[in-house]
């Protein structure tokens, strides 16, 4: 589960906001909303809101030129809290956090001793310890692990991700004879689940953090016939095509594949006309 605040400062006081979504089109700034608790958010995730207020307002070194705070929790009870500054951060800083992450790791939902704590400001970022959680999804039965990477996209509600990938593996049951390919497959959330109910699986994304996180996942969870490259939509088209040439292409053999079916999670309004077209070739797509 992940939530996003900016943090707001009134005097003394400071809490977190979220801004209404605008009733029109006039592009004028949209009214502030205080946030205490987040019910659609995870236990921990509230927990954390509480605690880590609670430390900033005794920590002011902590608390000065607090932007934003990114909170992401899994279904494990492990967590991590990002924080955004508008200020350099220094070695001062690096000791309060290093502090903090224990104190926010005694929440009665973590499993951990700490909470992984990263700080954030302009052209600046501190991991004070490794950067990412690791996921536990339970999917037709199967227990599947997750590296998530601080900072890029992953399937923020956990429970909705195992019906969802659930559904998905269920649907393609009937493929075993045919190849998948993934546009835009970002940490292998999809690829890890489907992988099993086809031949070999084809997965792109254009993230380094996301390929990298989707390379580890794959080991993690033993799956063997996916290759992975770092290419767009319409960079994949242009390979598959013979149109042009990519060497992060050279590694997937697209000759060699009979891709029968096509993912593309989320439905992307920005594929060019060449990967739109693209599309209308397979049997299946989802």
């Amino acid at each position: 589960m992940r939530a996003e605040f900016r943090v707001w400062h009134d005097g003394t006081d400071s809490y977190y906001i979220m801004f209404q979504k605008p009733i029109d089109d006039t592009g004028k700034r949209h009214d502030r909303v205080r946030i205490d608790h987040f019910p659609v958010g995870s236990v921990l995730i509230n927990e954390l809101m509480t605690k880590l207020l609670e430390e900033i307002h005794e920590q002011p070194l902590l608390k000065a030129k607090l932007y934003q705070v990114n909170f992401h929790t899994t279904l494990t009870g492990h967590a991590m809290v990002t924080m955004i500054y508008h200020k350099k951060l220094g070695p001062d800083w690096q000791e309060a956090a290093r502090k903090l992450r224990h104190t926010l790791g005694s929440c009665p939902s973590s499993t951990r001793p700490y909470v992984d704590i990263i700080g954030r400001s302009h052209k600046q970022k501190i991991e004070l310890d490794a950067g990412y959680v690791c996921e536990t999804l339970t999917v037709d039965g199967h227990i599947l692990t997750y590296k998530q990477v601080e900072g890029a996209f992953s399937q923020p509600n956990g429970r909705m991700c195992e019906k969802m990938l659930t559904w998905a593996k269920d649907v393609t049951r009937e493929s075993k004879n045919h190849d998948l390919l993934e546009l835009y497959c970002g940490n292998g959330n999809f690829t890890v689940a489907l992988a099993p109910n086809f031949r070999r699986v084809v997965a792109t994304e254009m993230s380094k953090a996301s390929v990298a996180a989707a390379e580890f996942n794959l080991q993690a969870n033993s799956i063997s016939n996916t290759s992975i490259a770092r290419l767009t939509a319409e960079e994949f088209t242009a390979a598959w095509k013979g149109v042009r040439e990519f060497e992060r292409a050279k590694s997937l053999n697209l000759k060699a594949h009979n891709l029968h079916t096509i993912l593309v999670d989320p439905p992307r309004a920005g594929c060019d006309a060449d990967t739109s077209t693209l599309l209308k070739e397979f049997q299946n797509v989802d």
